[in-house]
């Protein structure tokens, strides 16, 4: 029986996605553990700094705060670890040749490595929301928001992961998207505070931002509360997504520093 079905090679498409699943579910000490312990030692130091729950941000407890920040975090950067490590590793190794030989498209190769980042991304943040359900109050006041912000950003750093991994020849160069633009754009996406305590000026620049409406939404998403709009960030996300699509489709499409 052939393996393509309607012109979907559903076998191939299957078989990549569970590679990229398995990648980490093998060592999720290191995959989901290791981020749910980090998150909490953010939420203890943080919390402990800013005085506890005596500190609140737009009338809400700190800790309560940054907490959906804190989760979206841990996503984003699980999300894009799983995709640009995956193409990082069979590019070091020599077996890039068993990704782009077999007659799977572009786009069933995408969906294969984006899928793993997706699982890995919602996974941890599930693992991440019970542990720190534990130390603060966690609510969903618009759960259905919630989903898709972890859905839509997951898929986004896995795109982003992709293009890396396509783009980086050495894990040094993997190491500077992670610590020059993620982290920081991370870090400056209010996760930690309110974007309107931000001058003129940059309070304008944070709104350019993709991570703040990432973080911004799903804080909306779980407390209620956010500094910009919700329906420009979700039209944000969106727009992004499409665009690095069709960057890695014609990336991988036409084997981009994949088949030299």
């Amino acid at each position: 029986m052939s393996a393509a079905v309607g012109n979907v090679n559903w076998i191939g498409l299957y078989t990549i996605c569970k590679r990229e699943t398995w990648r980490f579910l093998k060592v999720s000490n290191q995959t989901i553990l290791s981020p749910v312990v980090t998150t909490l030692l953010y939420l203890a130091i943080f919390s402990l700094a800013m005085g506890g729950a005596s500190h609140t941000v737009e009338g809400v407890p700190f800790s309560q705060f940054i907490a959906p920040g804190l989760i979206m975090m841990a996503v984003v950067q699980n999300a894009f670890a799983n995709s640009s490590s995956s193409l990082m590793l069979s590019k070091i190794q020599g077996v890039i040749i068993d990704l782009i030989m077999p007659p799977i498209t572009a786009a069933e190769l995408a969906i294969g490595l984006v899928t793993g980042g997706l699982i890995r991304g919602f996974l941890v943040g599930v693992a991440v929301t019970a542990a720190v359900a534990c130390f603060v109050p966690v609510q969903f006041a618009h759960p259905g928001l919630a989903v898709f912000y972890i859905v839509a950003c997951s898929i986004m750093l896995a795109l982003i992961g992709v293009l890396t991994g396509i783009w980086a020849q050495t894990f040094d160069q993997l190491a500077v998207m992670t610590n020059y633009i993620i982290t920081p754009l991370a870090f400056l996406s209010g996760t930690f505070y309110s974007v309107k305590q931000l001058p003129g000026i940059w309070h304008d620049i944070s709104h350019w931002n993709p991570f703040f409406y990432m973080i911004d939404g799903f804080r909306y998403s779980m407390i209620g509360v956010h500094d910009g709009s919700v329906a420009i960030g979700i039209a944000t996300l969106v727009g992004v997504n499409v665009v690095l699509w069709l960057s890695v489709h014609f990336m991988l499409a036409r084997g981009y520093r994949l088949k030299s």
